[in-house]
């Protein structure tokens, strides 16, 4: 746990009310930090869902003085419905989501997410199977390569980083973080200052395309709000525009004329405050949604 600071904890807990006790179902648990505030507040139980088992190891650590409390579960957050359906669980006292990737995968050596070191390009959350980001890169087409560059990373290049992906991967497979990062910086053209670095949209997209990271969000949506009991509460956070907007429209539809009607408690996405951020410089980009299920 050591340097892993979950975001907006407070808001979290302001909307998920743990202190009422109850079953609650952290769907992307993480490293633990959510669901240890929820535990600590009063929640009764806690079922933790991930698909990284390296983070799971590590919740589990954390959890342990709740371990009678808390159950772990090596699944994917859309997977919600089967992970409650082999526990005869129909309804849920609350439920979070934080779909951002957590410091163990950004932080760890060897997973490839990052450009600050030269390691394989992996890029998966779970590593038991899937395509690495290197897969990806070797076997698809420059125009696969350049629209997934720029529906996942909205970066402008995304042709010519494309066109010189391809081009590289003649002479020498791309699999590697730094090579990747050094073709996509000389593929964009020079402008003076730049705010981040170049290679930062391109790893983005990537990640999300290995991670199927939009695929599916609007029914995982549906489906949590479909186990909340009347009353409760869900909670998404998200750390990028695109998964912000899936949120932010699928819950407004739910308002509208869902099955699984609920309310919308947060007009505006919630964001972490000027010291949060000062604090934990990787608050910056969430943003927080919550919705309460109506009788």
């Amino acid at each position: 746990m050591d340097g892993h600071i979950p975001v907006l904890t407070a808001e979290v807990l302001r909307h998920l009310r743990p202190e009422r006790g109850g079953l609650f179902v952290d769907c992307t648990v993480g490293l633990g930090g959510h669901s240890r505030a929820l535990l600590a507040g009063g929640a009764t139980r806690v079922i933790g869902l991930d698909r990284d088992e390296d983070a799971l190891a590590r919740a589990r650590e954390a959890l342990a003085v709740w371990s009678d409390r808390v159950e772990l579960v090596h699944a994917d957050y859309r997977a919600i419905d089967a992970v409650l359906d082999r526990r005869a669980i129909s309804l849920v006292d609350g439920a979070l989501a934080d779909l951002g990737v957590s410091s163990l995968q950004f932080d760890a050596p060897g997973r490839g997410f990052s450009f600050q070191r030269d390691e394989p390009l992996d890029m998966r959350m779970d590593r038991s199977g899937g395509e690495t980001a290197a897969d990806l890169v070797a076997r698809s087409t420059e125009r696969e390569i350049a629209d997934a560059i720029f529906a996942y990373g909205e970066e402008r290049f995304s042709r010519r980083i494309a066109r010189a992906l391809v081009e590289a991967r003649r002479d020498a497979p791309v699999d590697t973080t730094g090579r990747l990062a050094s073709i996509v910086r000389r593929a964009i053209p020079r402008r003076g200052h730049v705010r981040i670095d170049p290679a930062t949209r391109t790893f983005q997209a990537f990640r999300i395309w290995v991670n199927r990271e939009l695929e599916g969000l609007d029914r995982f949506l549906e489906a949590a709000a479909r186990r909340l009991r009347t009353g409760a509460r869900l909670v998404v956070i998200t750390f990028h525009s695109l998964e912000d907007r899936i949120v932010k429209h699928t819950l407004r539809a739910l308002e509208r004329n869902g099955d699984a009607a609920v309310k919308v408690l947060t007009k505006k996405p919630i964001v972490p405050s000027e010291d949060e951020v000062n604090r934990n410089p990787r608050a910056r980009s969430a943003k927080l949604r919550a919705a309460e299920r109506l009788g």
